[in-house]
């Protein structure tokens, strides 16, 4: 027990309320708060590993949740002597995220559903919310002292992790993003060293392949500038061409996504696509760049519609990701609704025209 008490003065972001049941007089209610506040040190890590595990931010939440609240339980049956308390968290956590995934579909893209589609092609009808990876704050997934690095949370990589089986996916995110050695990953599997080197090998051998990001640097920032201001001046040729020759463009929950200068150019230029006073506002979404799209409503107050994130490679934009549920999404960040959006139940609203982060027409969420 010493340990969760040294990981509990680090800690007071856990508060007991005494009028909850969940607060136990005396002795073992002291010794159970003690235990969620040192727990607590690891919410941060313990939901990146989880996103990245699901591939949803809302999901790892509630696997982050479920850890914390088994742990707690258990507290009074750890033994340091088997291991770290946040060894023991994280065994607790994959456990977790394993059964999530016994009998959910593998979460993707919509470049990993469909063929690219051409500008003027109908969107569709949305696909469920189970299949698509979702965004995910910063904030809530990397640790400010950890040298992690924010290319592990970026949407394609993210996507690329879904294609693995669930033990196999652990094993390489705790040995390749995190870390761990062989020998620490064996133990927190309950496995052999020589089974973890070898599931290892297999992962890396089926993770299909993706481009590292690239750090922020003032290249990059002018190029997003550039970019911004493009947009909001719906200056079509310029934005154009700041995107990769093959750039992406996508709007989850749509299986509908563009690919090449050529097709973004004319679903851009589409006159239903006009969407006038649009702005761009910087978020911190994925380790990659990002901005809530928002619109002026009719008293001229901006309000978010969509969560806009932006690939970035070779000096240029090469995807562009919009997606649609800002009302349900900015709880997600620790942002307030917008007055409108919380008196109505998020989700997908009639048909306005409203270009996404791209131009493209778009259902307008209300």
């Amino acid at each position: 027990m010493r340990s969760l008490a040294r990981a509990a003065r680090t800690s007071s972001s856990v508060t007991c309320n005494s009028s909850s049941s969940e607060c136990p007089d005396g002795d073992t209610g002291r010794a159970r708060q003690t235990h969620r506040m040192a727990f607590d040190e690891f919410r941060v890590e313990l939901t990146g590993y989880c996103y990245r595990m699901l591939g949803s931010g809302f999901e790892a939440e509630d696997a982050v949740q479920e850890t914390l609240v088994r742990a707690w339980r258990a507290a009074d049956r750890y033994n340091e002597r088997t291991g770290s308390v946040r060894t023991w968290l994280y065994r607790i956590a994959t456990n977790v995220c394993v059964d999530m995934l016994r009998s959910a579909q593998r979460r993707a893209l919509a470049m990993d559903l469909t063929a690219p589609a051409r500008s003027g092609d109908a969107l569709g009808e949305p696909l469920p919310d189970d299949r698509w990876i979702h965004p995910i704050p910063d904030a809530r997934a990397l640790p400010e002292d950890s040298a992690v690095r924010r290319e592990t949370i970026r949407l394609a990589f993210v996507a690329a992790l879904q294609h693995l089986p669930p033990r196999q996916r652990a094993v390489l995110i705790l040995r390749d993003v995190l870390c761990w050695s062989a020998e620490e990953v064996a133990a927190l599997l309950e496995s052999s060293t020589a089974a973890v080197n070898s599931a290892l090998q297999r992962a890396r051998a089926a993770l299909p392949a993706t481009k590292p990001g690239r750090p922020v640097d003032a290249a990059q920032r002018d190029l997003l500038d550039r970019y911004c201001a493009a947009f909001e001046r719906h200056d079509i040729d310029t934005l154009v061409g700041l995107l990769h020759e093959d750039a992406t463009m996508s709007m989850p929950p749509f299986a509908w996504w563009l690919r090449g200068r050529a097709d973004i150019r004319r679903a851009l230029l589409d006159p239903e696509a006009a969407c006038a006073g649009a702005r761009l506002v910087p978020a911190r979404a994925n380790g990659s760049p990002a901005f809530w799209q928002t619109r002026p409503g009719p008293d001229g107050t901006h309000a978010p519609f969509a969560l806009v994130i932006l690939d970035v490679a070779d000096d240029a934009i090469a995807g562009i990701v919009t997606y649609l549920d800002a009302p349900r999404l900015l709880p997600l960040f620790r942002l307030p609704l917008p007055p409108a959006a919380a008196a109505t139940r998020p989700g997908l609203g009639s048909p306005d025209r409203c270009p996404g982060a791209a131009g493209h027409a778009i259902p307008v969420i209300r």
